[in-house]
Order: structure tokens, then C-alpha cells, then sequence
């Protein structure tokens, strides 16, 4: 259950957003929209403890996240702007590093499920963004989190990725997870657990 208490942010001394109330629990999405500089990544980054709020608490099982510390960050899983790969190393190689020890079939396995197995040996450089991203699902794996935190998951994918992206996460949620994103695209077959947060309203 993750929880927004009374949630203020404050960026160059401009209020973002103030008065941020909300409860997600296990099964459900939040989509968070709004114009540019509304503070859509600011939040996203509070709720994984990046940054700290002007006010108010974020919340994991009713604890607040600054008294759990590492408990919390083991929990989630983050996909932002940058995916943090390694370049020089190769689709499969990436994923292996990817924070837990994992087997070569684990890999192979993740990579047929994001559409990458032709390309697990190709460098992450010569990857075009959409194959970029969808390597980046493929780290959200092989992590068993609950809680997926996506700034702009649909940024570079084609129509079969967001396809894709919508089924993962809709798996990911029928396994009890729990996910924050924002988007400009739609999502399809998640209207049902989907929740929106206009920031801009």
C-alpha cells in the first residue's frame, strides 16, 4: 500500500503541487498527467525517496519511507529519462548486471519477453531508443518489486512496444503490484485499475 499524505513540493522556490492525498493499494496504477514543469517527475522521484517533499509524507504500508530507508528502495523498481545501461556492454550483458545474481536461460527468458532476443549480443549503444526502453522493461523483470515507478515508459516505442509495456504492466498488477508512471499515451486494456492525478488541474 503506498500512501501520499498531505504531499506539498517546491522547485526554485515555485509550488509545484500542494495538498496531495492519495492511497494505492496492491492491484492498482496511478497515472500522474499535467502540462510540462507541473511537477509530474518531481513526484515520481519523491515517491522513491530521491527527493525530499516541502511538506508532507509518502507513506509504504503506513510507515513512512524516510524511517525505512533501504526496506523501501529494496521494494521498488525506478525506469527514468536515462535507463542507465552500460553502453559498451551487450543487451544480455546489461541485464545481468542488472542488480541480482541471475542465470543465462533467466536473460534469455526476459529478452524473448521484451522482444530482444535476436539482439541480446548487440552493445546497448548501437540499440535504437524504442530497444533501449524495452531493455529497461526487461531489468523491471528481473526484479520481483512490488512497486514499478515509470517516468515516461512509452517515450521512443512503437506501437508494439506500447503494447507490450500495457501487458507487463497489467501482469505486474494482477500479480498484486502496484505502479506510479506518467504518460501522454494511452495505455491500453488498464482502464479498469488505472487511477489518474492531473497535477495540472
Amino acid at each position: 500500500m503506498l500512501e501520499l499524505r498531505d504531499l506539498a513540493a517546491v522547485r526554485s522556490n515555485t509550488l509545484l503541487f500542494r495538498r496531495l492525498n492519495l492511497l494505492l493499494h496492491a492491484g492498482e496504477a496511478l497515472r500522474v498527467a499535467g502540462p510540462n514543469g507541473a511537477g509530474k517527475t518531481t513526484l515520481l522521484r519523491v515517491i522513491c525517496g530521491l527527493t525530499e517533499p516541502a511538506r508532507g509524507q509518502v507513506c509504504w504500508d503506513g510507515t513512512p519511507i524516510s524511517a525505512l530507508s533501504d526496506e523501501y528502495r529494496a521494494r521498488l523498481a525506478f525506469l527514468g529519462h536515462q535507463e542507465g545501461h552500460f553502453g559498451d556492454l551487450t543487451a544480455a550483458e546489461n541485464l545481468r548486471l542488472a542488480g541480482q545474481p541471475v542465470t543465462g536461460s533467466v536473460v534469455d527468458e526476459v529478452l524473448e519477453q521484451v522482444g530482444l532476443r535476436t539482439l541480446a549480443d548487440q552493445p546497448a549503444r548501437f540499440l535504437s531508443q524504442g530497444q533501449r526502453r524495452r531493455l529497461g522493461l526487461g531489468r523491471l523483470l528481473l526484479r520481483a518489486v512490488p512497486l514499478w515507478v515509470l517516468d515516461e515508459p512509452l517515450t521512443g516505442l512503437d506501437r508494439q512496444g506500447v503494447e507490450l509495456t500495457a501487458h507487463l504492466l497489467a501482469q505486474h498488477l494482477a500479480d498484486g503490484g502496484l505502479a506510479v508512471l506518467t504518460t501522454h499515451q494511452d495505455l491500453p486494456g488498464l482502464d479498469g485499475v488505472l487511477r489518474h492525478l492531473d497535477l495540472g488541474a
